[in-house]
């Protein structure tokens, strides 16, 4: 990528920004593998499109005597778009490597509105880095109210291109804005910020609450477990627990994580692997080996060992060496790999989620606590890079969001849905999917959320009727969002006076 010095500016075309997902697994969020690689993902029809397009950003949006830029990366999907007056859906790439727009139910509703889709990479993410080195200091440039600036371009300059190839001038379309994850809190903070550059947003399974402890992640895991599960899981932490406390490192060895020296790193892994049954659809495929095992007398240990090995390390993707913190420190990753310590970067100075152990009936270890995450944030990146959730939450609004036309959609089974915004309003209208394995951005995802459903298939939940009918709701909302907004004036080109345009930024 080039350093971001004046000397490298790339006068090139791109932009970008997140949905949820990319790259590898990222350490304990675990963005939905739907985005663009890693995971279940690779098969042609699983996108919409892998082409890449470029544009140039600004490094700093709020410093004018920064002229810095760098070069990001975006996909454009026209195949449904009913040109030239049909709506523009910007479809926010999230928190590792975009490497295409997926074919998951946003496919559908761009086919039904005649939409174009769009979706930037998120800075510093892939191949949209401004820096070579990703150091502390180079870091200090990534953070969610830049990437929203970035956004804010990229409408710009897509507007503009859009406009110049339709031979139009002045026309504003009906813009439509989704994310899932980090994404889905970006597409509800971009509505929220710039209400006059979308008609509306769709925040899936959108995180827009920093929470500095976020012991509910926890709860929810026990919840979803149900007792059974839950109770056998409590029993393996004890065990794992009982065994690095005697000394007896060979546990590290059984699951094939000989290189997580700190213990802490180790005990994450464990309970990121747990949690990612549950959040992303495939609960049977943890606890029933549990199960069976706890009734046949087979070793509990061993038992989940191999779920981690076979099933979070072999089959969703998970890295082993992303949970060490030794690899975090790493400055100069692959741009595939470097994922891990970017979005710890935005957790340890922005957004917290610390996902400690509730100090009472906790699925994960007691030593999973806030001074393992603090601890993390100051071997990781040095002193001063701490996560002022206060004044995030102050600047966005946290549940309390004061924006409109936001429609949200969370899981049942998704411990991430505490971190959103669950109580619905008429301008902020909220779904919960309820059935047994609807979990993180189940409403574009389907089900299960891992693999990747193509059109983000609802056959295979629990209750497909569930999902159907949020999803009705959801298109509801957005035909009457966008049918405002053609009201309103957009898509066609002002009259003299008009106030519409894309210049207003």
């Amino acid at each position: 990528m080039g350093s971001a010095t004046t000397a490298h500016l790339v006068a090139a075309a791109a932009l970008l920004l997140m949905l949820a997902r990319g790259g590898e697994s990222a350490s304990f969020w675990l963005p939905p593998p739907s985005a663009g690689g890693g995971g279940f993902l690779g098969s042609a029809d699983r996108y919409l499109t892998r082409d890449e397009r470029w544009m140039t950003q600004t490094l700093d949006h709020f410093n004018p005597t920064d002229h810095r830029q760098f070069k990001m990366r975006y996909y454009e999907f026209l195949d449904y778009y009913k040109a030239p007056n049909g709506p523009i859906f910007l479809y926010i790439c999230g928190e590792a490597s975009c490497n295409g727009i997926s074919n998951n139910y946003l496919a559908v509703i761009a086919k039904k509105f005649g939409a174009a889709v769009v979706s930037p990479e998120h800075r510093y993410y892939g191949k949209s880095s401004p820096f070579d080195s990703l150091t502390t200091e180079n870091l200090r440039f990534l953070s969610s109210k830049q990437a929203l600036f970035d956004l804010a371009v990229f409408r710009q300059y897509y507007q503009e291109t859009l406009n110049a190839k339709y031979n139009r001038t002045g026309v504003d379309s009906s813009w439509f804005v989704f994310g899932g994850s980090y994404a889905g809190a970006l597409s509800a903070w971009f509505r929220l910020k710039f209400p006059h550059l979308t008609c509306g947003s769709l925040a899936s399974s959108g995180v827009i609450l920093a929470v500095y402890n976020f012991t509910d992640f926890d709860k929810q895991i026990g919840e979803s477990a149900g007792p059974e599960c839950k109770a056998i899981l409590q029993e393996i932490t004890g065990l794992v627990d009982g065994q690095l406390q005697s000394g007896r490192n060979s546990v590290k060895q059984l699951f094939g994580a000989p290189k997580l020296e700190n213990d802490g790193d180790f005990l994450y892994l464990l309970a990121d692997a747990a949690a990612i049954a549950f959040q992303y659809g495939n609960p049977d495929i943890l606890c029933s080996p549990l199960v069976e095992a706890k009734k046949n007398g087979t070793d509990l240990v061993e038992t989940f060992a191999s779920y981690v090995k076979d099933y979070y390390v072999g089959k969703f993707g998970a890295s082993v060496e992303s949970y060490d913190q030794q690899y975090l420190k790493n400055t100069t990753p692959g741009a595939t790999e470097s994922s891990s310590r970017l979005w710890w970067y935005q957790v340890c100075s922005e957004v917290a989620y610390f996902q400690v152990a509730p100090k009472n009936d906790s699925v994960r270890s007691q030593k999973i606590d806030t001074r393992y995450h603090l601890d993390l944030c100051r071997n990781v990146f040095g002193e001063g890079v701490y996560p002022d959730v206060f004044m995030t939450n102050l600047y966005y609004g946290g549940t309390r969001i004061a924006g409109s036309k936001i429609v949200f959609a969370n899981g049942s089974q998704d411990p991430w849905r505490h971190a959103s915004k669950q109580k619905s309003s008429e301008e902020l209208p909220s779904y919960l999917i309820e059935c047994k394995n609807c979990g993180h951005c189940s409403d574009l995802s389907g089900c299960p959320q891992s693999p990747s459903n193509i059109e983000g298939d609802s056959s295979k939940c629990s209750s497909p009727e569930a999902l159907n009918k949020v999803r009705k709701q959801i298109v509801d909302h957005i035909d009457l969002w966008l049918s405002e907004c053609k009201e309103q004036g957009h898509d066609k080109e002002p009259s003299f006076g008009s106030g519409w345009g894309i210049a207003t930024i």
